[in-house]
């Protein structure tokens, strides 16, 4: 249980980042603590996003992530903060992704800082 509470904060720290480094990528609100519980409920959407959707995605493009020598993982990534974008929208949350470059860019930008949240951050086991 601590594992996922970290993982999820990692994941809202990381989405956080990408929000302020990049335009394109929106989350409003009419207050801070309305911002940092849509934030919470976005980063549990991606991570349910990641473990549902991205092991499937990353098995059927295996010749490609083999051709591109794991370059495509960049597009993968893109296509699950898409996916989190579009289910944040159906749930009516605040967080907004505008394009596919912005998502791929977005992509990295959270799994650098996310890697980097989950190497400082106590895991529970």
């Amino acid at each position: 249980m601590m594992n996922f509470l970290v993982k999820t904060i990692a994941n809202a720290g990381a989405l956080a980042v990408a929000v302020w480094l990049l335009d394109k990528i929106t989350l409003t609100g009419d207050s801070t603590g309305r911002k940092a519980f849509t934030l919470l409920v976005v980063a549990l959407i991606f991570g349910l996003v990641n473990f549902l959707v991205k092991p499937l995605v990353k098995l059927f493009s295996l010749p490609l992530l083999i051709l591109t020598l794991g370059l495509f993982t960049l597009i993968v990534n893109a296509l699950m903060l898409l996916l989190t974008s579009w289910l944040a929208d159906t749930f009516d949350l605040n967080f907004h992704v505008e394009g596919f470059w912005t998502a791929v860019l977005g992509g990295l930008i959270i799994s650098v800082v996310s890697w980097a949240l989950n190497v400082v951050l106590p895991d529970g086991d």
